[in-house]
């Protein structure tokens, strides 16, 4: 049976499942250690949820193909980026339910666009940034569940993070945010309406510069077919901190935001026949974001586009938009 995805901020037994599966996963080692994936300094073990950081950096890190003028890499800046990150989060949610022992455990969203939709002064003051919930900001982040307490050695620390060229490092901190320093306000709900109205998915040059519905959702095209930071990035670049980074997995609040997106691209896919493009017939110069090329998969075998498209015997959402 599917498991539901719910509102995080409306859900509080979902939400306190979620923070007590983030910490079950950030204390459990991985069986892998630091030097398995080249990051100077002595070896040191890997969590399982820091697992999901160093993968997420590696696709970055991944040219698809190797050399593209378009930046395109193993999960972003192409058609891959939504079930790429589909892939990911139905692995963070496998996990999560394991260590919580609860195979009905939906991975929540956060539908930042209800926030966005407060005046800039208040989206700060939000539910999801209270001291139940994710916690507020801070260098390191001082209230929540997650917040750093140098003299508590069970406290949330930030163990991998990227230096200044986006390579893996060895850490030992508290988690990093800075609401609103780089940008004042959320994407809003007249944002997801107008990026749900686009067709196709993708387009050509398939790249930062398309104005199609997944370049809209990435957010490296506004609303007025200009190239600007917005949806998915804006998100990112408003809480600022670790979201600024490759190494954005770090910030729980990523998987929310991440399954809020996959929301709107399951609720785009239920108007559109589950169209995914490009296909086959793609030259070469898009391998890795055609239809049938496996997915970086973060755990396993590698999955297609194709199968990520219809998930319903998975999971489901509470609500579509």
């Amino acid at each position: 049976m599917a498991v539901v995805r719910s509102n995080i901020s409306t859900n509080a037994g979902v939400r306190d499942q979620y923070i007590e599966g983030v910490k079950l996963l950030k204390k459990e080692a991985s069986g892998r250690t630091t030097d398995e994936f080249g990051i100077p300094g002595a070896a040191r073990s890997v969590s399982t949820y820091d697992l999901f950081v160093v993968w997420h950096v590696t696709a970055m890190m991944i040219e698809t193909p190797p050399g593209n003028p378009a930046q395109r890499n193993a999960a972003h800046r192409g058609p891959i980026f939504a079930p790429w990150h589909r892939v990911m989060l139905m692995v963070f949610e496998q996990n999560l339910q394991r260590v919580l022992n609860d195979a009905n455990f939906g991975l929540p969203y956060w539908n930042w666009a209800e926030d966005g939709d407060l005046p800039p002064q208040e989206q700060s003051s939000a539910a999801i940034w209270g001291a139940d919930c994710m916690g507020g900001e801070g260098n390191p982040v001082a209230t929540g569940p997650f917040a750093f307490h140098a003299s508590d050695p069970s406290a949330f620390r930030v163990r991998i993070s990227t230096n200044i060229s986006g390579e893996l490092r060895s850490v030992n901190r508290g988690l990093r945010r800075a609401f609103g320093v780089s940008t004042d306000a959320l994407p809003r709900t007249a944002h997801v309406t107008n990026a749900l109205a686009l067709s196709p998915y993708d387009s050509p040059d398939w790249d930062a510069d398309a104005n199609s519905f997944r370049n809209r959702i990435e957010g490296w095209m506004n609303d007025d077919g200009v190239s600007a930071t917005s949806m998915h990035n804006l998100v990112h670049v408003w809480i600022g901190g670790e979201m600024l980074l490759g190494s954005s997995p770090n910030d729980p609040v990523f998987f929310l935001n991440h399954c809020n997106i996959d929301r709107l691209w399951e609720s785009w896919m239920s108007r559109n026949e589950r169209v995914y493009v490009p296909d086959m017939t793609a030259g070469a110069d898009l391998k890795g974001h055609r239809i049938d090329d496996p997915i970086s998969s973060p755990l396993g075998r590698s999955a297609t586009p194709r199968e990520t498209l219809d998930v319903s015997a998975i999971y489901e959402y509470d609500a579509l938009v």
